[in-house]
């Protein structure tokens, strides 16, 4: 792909353009009549991350936790299961 687009180009490309710039932090720069007059750049800790350092993120956010126990156990189990969901739901209508 190349590094200078016209500002046409750019304008119908910019989505592609700025996922271009992230992935690889090189600038992509933009032309008006042929000359130079804009260069894109990616902003330092705009990089994809890996889903490694994402999840450690979130964790220490609080958004998510590890869970503890066995595997298919949920540390905090869900609400409790009631039957009849739906003749609750269509009593609730009228």
């Amino acid at each position: 792909m190349p590094r200078t687009y016209s500002l046409a180009d750019a304008k119908s490309k910019l989505a592609e353009l700025v996922r271009l710039v992230r992935l690889d932090g090189k600038p992509v720069t933009i032309t008006v009549r042929g000359r130079p007059v804009a260069e894109l750049h990616a902003l330092p800790g705009s990089g994809r991350k890996s889903t490694a350092e994402r999840h450690a993120e979130l964790e220490r956010a609080g958004l998510i936790h590890q869970v503890v126990g066995k595997p298919g156990q949920a540390r905090f189990p869900l609400g409790v299961r009631r039957p009849g969901a739906l003749k609750r739901f269509l009593e609730g209508r009228t």
